[in-house]
């Protein structure tokens, strides 16, 4: 992990992070705050968000959070809204809320299901990138990643069909906004996560993570810190010609 005031690149930086009070989105809050930016975690769970604010602060970092819920249209509308007021610009986003449901055969789900796993994980980050886009391309540039998952390049998880199904989606959307807005000088890439421990894998029921962790090439789970750096990296400008790309990080699974 990179350490030190030489890796104070976010300095003046201000940096969104969606569904950031806990696992991938709170370690990525962290690690940007440690290298110098101004985090605004937006999500909905407020004990867990303002403990994330604390940490930051505990790290020499300045954070606020700002509650909201990424399925509604009118509450990202004004997140975007006041992020740009107070702040002034946005430098960086990290679309990171998702939804999976709970494991099921696809004939057994709940027809409803559909629309909160599809709301949260496709229809929230389209929405998002509207107004990250928009901002940036007016401040004349920026950096945004989105969290997708392996699951929406090879689905490794029956039972978990919409949740594959819809990181499939925005997977394809973000290979297209970041097509038609390079020139703009937005970057917009994807993270594809693997079997990282998390809150939503340990409510998967996994039962035996030690015989998923034997089946991957580094024989171990991922940590949501290790997905923080990639993300980071790819918001940096250590990524400057990397555009449209979905970066793995899961210890191998896409090589299997």
């Amino acid at each position: 992990m990179v350490a030190g005031s030489a890796m104070r690149d976010f300095d003046g930086k201000v940096v969104l992070v969606t569904g950031g009070a806990t696992g991938i989105g709170r370690a990525t809050a962290l690690a940007f705050g440690r290298r110098g930016a101004t985090v605004v975690i937006a999500g909905r769970r407020r004990r867990e968000g303002e403990q994330t604010v604390a940490a930051l602060a505990e790290a020499g970092a300045v954070g606020r959070f700002l509650p909201t819920d990424v399925t509604r249209p009118d509450e990202i509308d004004r997140l975007h809204r006041t992020i740009v007021e107070d702040h002034g610009r946005l430098d960086v986003a990290f679309d990171n809320a998702g939804y999976q449901e709970p494991r099921a055969p696809v004939a057994e789900q709940e027809v409803g299901l559909y629309d909160r796993v599809f709301d949260t994980n496709v229809r929230s980050v389209y929405l998002c990138l509207q107004h990250q886009i928009r901002h940036m391309a007016a401040q004349g540039g920026g950096a945004i990643v989105v969290n997708t998952s392996v699951s929406g390049l090879r689905n490794p998880n029956p039972g978990l069909a919409l949740y594959s199904a819809s990181k499939a989606a925005v997977i394809s959307l973000t290979r297209s906004a970041a097509m038609e807005y390079a020139e703009k000088g937005v970057r917009i890439n994807a993270v594809a996560p693997g079997r990282v421990v998390t809150d939503m894998m340990l409510a998967s029921k996994i039962m035996d993570m030690s015989a998923v962790a034997a089946g991957l090439p580094l024989r171990r789970m991922g940590r949501p810190e290790e997905v923080a750096e990639a993300v980071v990296w790819l918001a940096s400008d250590a990524s400057s010609f990397v555009v449209g790309h979905v970066l793995c990080t899961d210890g191998g699974f896409m090589a299997l």
